[in-house]
Order: structure tokens, then C-alpha cells, then sequence
């Protein structure tokens, strides 16, 4: 089953240079169609890719769950909050690389997207196609992981000692955007992603589906939706019982000029980490689940 996702990422990634190839072969194509203000919408990343030597600088916070209403202010004042800080550059055209530290797990994480084809005002090229890829690494103490519990097959568990890969995780996602009219612009994808360990009762892998947009109700504002579903694949999962996997889900509003976004958002994805999120959201869109978060980007051109 592995080779086979990794099959068609590969023949996906190839048809679609090959295509770019070609269509870069031909007349001008018409003038290129940005779906997406910022590189980001809440914790996913978009299509858009900054201009060559463009820097870009990210905060994402979420606060505590809501689950306490008035006594913790709705959990702005709760327990638990996490908090991204992240770098990215685009060095060359339709290249983006960046890097970011988060609270939750202490994670660091390297990422690249790489833009394959961008929508023309023309419907030359009707979509704008994007491969992001993410390595992440947990930077607890390891006590943090628990005596016996982490294991890298089913057969045996490993020392309480890890080595450097021990603490890695991966994401690899194709996204897909149109920009249908001035006002909407949608996004869909699908994404696979890798544990080097895990616990006894969870998964290495796990392929996920995603859809997310802006509806723009005014210059400057526009209203947004994420949907990430993990899939329940049982040819993939270690587990009798599959794990209780939960689709997280994000409702914002988001403000943009030219070199700025920011957008709040309820949601009750846990992490800013896009594989934490898939694999670790365990609660559902309710009061009990979710809470209130901001992403701010800035950019800069040099």
C-alpha cells in the first residue's frame, strides 16, 4: 500500500512537470491568477508562493479549548495554549523553504512547496498545482515519550533511549486551487503522513483529504473554511481497533493587504503541525473541542 501512495505521487508529480514543460513550450498562456492572499490559511499552507527573494514571517497561537466559557474567557485565559514561530524565503521562482519552532511538543520543523503550475486569467492553465513537504522533529525530553511505549514495529519494544530519526515525522501533500470568480477561491488536496515511532495503540501512517477556501466579502476581508479529513485505510493501520481519528476543522475571517494577513479562526485541530493534526485530532467541532487562534503573516521583498 505504501509503494503504491508513493506511486501515485510520483506519477501525479510527473504529469504535472511534464505538462508545465510543455505549456511553457507554447505561446504565453495569459497572466498568472493568485487564489490565495497569504501563503497560509490557519494552519494549512495555499498555493501562493511569494515572488523570488520574498521573506515571509509567521505567528500562529491558538488558545486554551473553549470548553470553560467565562471562567478562562473562552479559553484565552486557560491552559494549554501553543504558539508558531516560522521563517520562509522563496530563493528561486515558485520555490518556497522555511523553517519554524512550536510550543507543543517543542517541535522543529523544515519545509519546502514547490509551485508546478499556476491558474492563467485565460484558462490556459484552469488550476494552479502545488507539492509541500514537511519534516518535523519533537524536541521533548525523553521522559516526555513514556517508559516501553514507543515501538517501531509491532513485534518488539525499543529502549527508553532514542536516537535523532526516532523523534522525526513527515507530511508530503499535492494541493490543488482555482480561483473561480474575485470572491472564491477553493483548494483541495491530499496528504500522507509518516511517524518514524509510535505508540503501541497508534499508526505510523496515515492519508488524509483536504479542502479548504475564501469567500471575499469586501476588498480587504474574506471569510475562510479549512476541512482536513484523516482516512479510516485499514490496509495501512497496525490497529485491531483504528484509532479515533477526527476531521479538523477551522471557521475564520481574515484581513489582507499587500504584504500582510491576519486571520482568527475557531477551530479544534490541536497543533500548527500539519501531521500532529492529522493524526492527533481527537475532538470533534463542538464546545468541548474547539478554540479560538490567529495567524499573522508578513512579507517582505528584497
Amino acid at each position: 500500500m505504501k509503494k503504491s501512495i508513493l506511486f501515485i505521487l510520483l506519477t501525479g508529480f510527473v504529469f504535472s512537470w511534464s505538462f508545465a514543460q510543455d505549456t511553457e513550450s507554447e505561446e504565453t498562456p495569459g497572466t498568472p491568477v493568485t487564489a490565495f492572499e497569504s501563503p497560509y490559511l490557519v494552519d494549512d499552507q495555499t498555493t501562493a508562493i511569494g515572488d523570488k527573494k520574498t521573506l515571509g514571517f509567521a505567528i500562529q497561537h491558538k488558545f486554551a479549548t473553549m470548553n470553560n466559557g467565562i471562567s478562562d474567557l473562552w479559553g484565552i485565559y486557560g491552559p494549554g495554549t501553543n504558539i508558531r514561530l516560522a521563517l520562509d524565503y522563496v530563493p528561486v521562482k515558485n520555490l518556497q523553504i522555511g523553517a519554524g519552532i512550536t510550543k507543543g511538543k517543542m517541535y522543529t520543523d523544515l519545509n519546502a512547496k514547490y509551485l508546478v503550475l499556476q491558474q492563467t486569467d485565460n484558462n490556459k492553465i484552469p488550476v494552479s498545482v502545488a507539492l509541500y513537504g514537511v519534516l518535523a522533529i519533537d524536541g521533548r525530553a525523553e521522559d516526555a515519550f513514556g517508559t516501553g511505549q514507543i515501538v517501531d514495529t509491532k513485534a518488539e519494544t525499543l529502549p527508553t533511549s532514542l536516537a535523532l530519526m526516532d523523534r522525526v515525522s513527515y507530511f508530503s501533500q499535492l494541493m490543488v486551487s482555482r480561483k473561480f470568480t474575485d470572491w472564491l477561491s477553493v483548494q483541495g488536496g491530499a496528504s500522507f503522513s509518516h511517524y518514524n515511532l509510535a505508540t503501541w495503540d497508534e499508526n505510523h501512517d496515515l492519508v488524509g483529504l483536504h479542502l479548504l477556501g475564501r469567500v471575499k466579502i469586501s476588498p480587504q476581508s474574506s471569510l475562510t473554511f479549512n476541512y482536513n479529513a484523516p482516512l479510516k485505510i485499514e490496509s495501512i493501520s497496525e490497529q485491531n481497533e483504528m484509532p479515533d481519528y477526527k476531521p479538523n476543522i477551522a471557521l475564520g475571517w481574515q484581513i489582507s493587504t499587500f504584504t500582510h494577513a491576519f486571520q482568527i479562526y475557531v477551530s479544534n485541530a490541536p497543533s500548527m503541525v500539519p501531521q500532529e493534526n492529522m493524526m492527533f485530532t481527537r475532538s470533534g467541532f463542538n464546545k468541548d473541542g474547539i478554540a479560538i487562534g490567529f495567524t499573522i503573516t508578513r512579507l517582505w521583498a528584497f
